[in-house]
């Protein structure tokens, strides 16, 4: 049985206490005057024949692959993070923008090489927030001026904005800022059997990350300075519910505690709430029983599930099962895949 300490209690309730540093990774303000337009990147976007560089597209969300669906358009293409427009240029357009770390840390991860990610050369940073870890991940970098081990504070220079990387060019460059969540320390294994590709970033692979909307959070924060990333957290939308049989507490639990508000006793199962991205909110045990994974509450919808889940869960109404993809994530969520020799 795992249960939290009177300790643990203690050292969360001294973090809670201690305030936040935290600042936007570039120059460019212009999140927080309200001038989004200048702020994020566009997207070139072709809808039904007419064409648009909508901002909203470099925002977090599902913000990207337009449809029309019983008359409504939806974007049904997830955007893990934000991305950030250059404020300076050179005379070639390239962007010259430092990109810094948004809060103190260490570098765990840097991916050198361009080819090796979507997301182009890209730096990773463990924040040590509430006792527990949080990463934030800066993509499409031109070059990188740090090294793993290296310890930063708010404003640490990472390296240079760019456009390195899937699907962005000179005139798209931009920075790319995650922040988020590590999902399993045995994503290797969860890699060779549902990934397919190489894997050459480790634990650090971007699939390995939950993110979430990390421009409200800097928007929150700013407006109260005491808000606490576990806060935060809990303050997102739930979408949808799994329960799952329970085969001890998971991992992730482990790492971070501040997603149950329950005493973790031996109950035969655990509930999951998700919000509609797929990011996990909160742990509960439950005396439901169930055989596998099982959607057990999901937020009414005339519009099919599927596509306001990035495709996690099928159904309708308040009718909804996992799809292969909302499987997948449930298993590297718990560690339920087998051990690679």
């Amino acid at each position: 049985m795992f249960r939290i300490s009177a300790l643990l209690l203690g050292l969360l309730a001294m973090a809670q206490a201690t305030p936040l540093e935290i600042r936007l990774p570039t120059e460019n303000q212009n999140l927080f005057t309200g001038e989004f337009d200048k702020f994020y990147m566009y997207v070139d976007r072709t809808f039904e024949g007419q064409t648009s560089k909508p901002w909203e597209a470099g925002s977090y969300g599902l913000v990207r692959n337009m449809v029309r669906i019983q008359g409504e358009t939806h974007c049904t293409k997830f955007h893990e993070g934000i991305d950030i427009s250059p404020l300076r240029r050179d005379t070639a357009y390239n962007p010259i923008d430092l990109v810094t770390s948004i809060a103190a840390g260490r570098v765990v991860h840097t991916s050198l090489i361009a080819g090796r990610s979507n997301y182009g050369k890209y730096v990773v940073i463990e924040h040590r927030w509430e006792n527990t870890s949080v990463y934030s991940l800066y993509a499409h970098l031109a070059d990188i001026s740090c090294k793993i081990g290296n310890p930063v504070v708010p404003g640490t220079v990472l390296g240079k904005m760019g456009y390195t990387g899937a699907g962005i060019d000179r005139t798209r460059a931009h920075c790319h800022l995650e922040l988020g969540l590590l999902m399993s320390t045995r994503y290797e294994d969860w890699h060779k059997k549902f990934g397919g590709s190489t894997n050459y970033h480790g634990i650090f692979n971007g699939m390995n990350l939950s993110g979430t909307d990390v421009a409200r959070f800097f928007i929150a924060h700013k407006a109260n300075p005491e808000l606490q990333f576990s806060q935060f957290v809990a303050s997102t939308p739930v979408y949808f519910k799994v329960t799952l049989p329970s085969h001890g507490v998971p991992d992730f639990l482990k790492r971070y505690p501040w997603l149950t508000q329950s005493p973790l006793e031996n109950a035969p199962a655990w509930e999951i709430s998700f919000s509609a991205t797929g990011q996990p909110l909160a742990f509960n045990p439950s005396t439901r029983t169930v055989s596998s994974a099982t959607v057990t509450s999901i937020r009414p919808s005339t519009i099919p599930h599927s596509y306001l889940t990035r495709g996690l869960v099928t159904g309708e109404g308040n009718k909804a099962t996992l799809t292969n993809s909302g499987k997948q994530l449930v298993a590297l969520l718990t560690d339920d895949f087998p051990i690679t020799p």
